[in-house]
């Protein structure tokens, strides 16, 4: 009798909690799979945890939920340390998959018998593209920049001959004014091949340098086939040196991220990494954490 009247009491409970969320359905938390989303994460933002323990900080990235990466630690040949293939062994069995990588061509130039081993290594990675991600403070000149344009074009044709796309990826000193000259409008998207170099652009630096995301792929619609979303957590005046102590999380800041993505078909976006240069203030993984629960809990839906 006892067992009966637990059994009751028990059923009777679980009825009146039926009744109060309305059915069965809505009681249930469904988990959000956030690698359905394809959200990717330049690894530069871990770039300490990367150095400790690649195996380890990798891991740590595809249970956060991050799909595609971006890498920043190739050299000679490998890539953190390890052989192409052994690196992209290592990420398929996580469930993610590289990408693009950052690769430096210096003002000084490249050969190319470099840029061909450089282009062969990151084809048997299985990349899309490559990206030059900076250019020196002494090489922030028009002379400089229009002789490091002409051998990105050549190594984005190398690069195209392995079936790599090139890219650039700006801050916001190419859009500071030398002598009434803006080199990202008035040298790079001129000189560029569109064929040979697409753009990567930093959401938080174009920012930074007062421009308007939107308005640019209206300009030059269907040449930013990548996004890098980093927030800002106030909002300035428009600033040309490379000064990020504002840095934060995506979605923490005064970015309007839904109103750039939404005009991501202009753009030509195909693929959107998270990046935070200052590494999450110390907090790499917590910051990482917290962009792709703001992107696919509010963002993306």
């Amino acid at each position: 009798m006892k067992s009966r009247r637990d059994f009751l009491r028990v059923s009777a409970a679980g009825s009146l909690g039926l009744l109060a969320c309305g059915n069965l359905a809505s009681c249930v938390t469904k988990a959000v799979d956030k690698k359905s989303y394809g959200v990717g994460i330049q690894l530069y933002t871990i770039r300490d945890a990367m150095s400790a323990d690649t195996p380890g900080s990798l891991k740590k990235v595809s249970d956060l939920g991050y799909k595609y990466l971006e890498l920043a630690g190739f050299a000679d040949g490998k890539f953190y340390g390890y052989a192409p293939a052994e690196f992209k062994k290592l990420v398929a069995d996580l469930g993610m998959k590289v990408v693009s990588s950052h690769t430096q061509v210096e003002a000084a130039g490249i050969s190319l018998d470099n840029a061909k081993a450089m282009a062969d290594a990151h084809a048997e990675l299985g990349v899309e593209y490559c990206v030059q991600p900076w250019v020196n403070d002494e090489d922030r000149n028009i002379e400089t920049y229009k002789k490091m344009i002409g051998e990105w074009n050549k190594v984005g044709e190398i690069m195209k001959g392995v079936g790599i796309q090139f890219a650039y990826h700006n801050h916001n000193f190419e859009f500071a004014n030398l002598d009434g000259i803006v080199p990202y409008y008035d040298l790079y998207m001129p000189e560029m091949d569109p064929e040979l170099i697409t753009m990567e652009i930093d959401l938080y630096w174009v920012t930074k340098a007062g421009q308007d995301p939107v308005e640019m792929f209206k300009k030059y619609p269907g040449r930013f086939q990548l996004f890098h979303l980093k927030d800002m957590s106030q909002k300035s005046e428009p600033y040309f040196e490379v000064e990020k102590s504002d840095i934060c999380s995506v979605g923490e800041g005064v970015i309007d991220f839904k109103r750039i993505l939404d005009a991501k078909d202009i753009a030509g976006m195909k693929y959107r990494f998270v990046e935070d240069d200052n590494q999450g203030n110390g907090k790499p993984f917590e910051g990482i954490g917290k962009s792709i629960d703001n992107l696919t809990a509010d963002i993306l839906v």
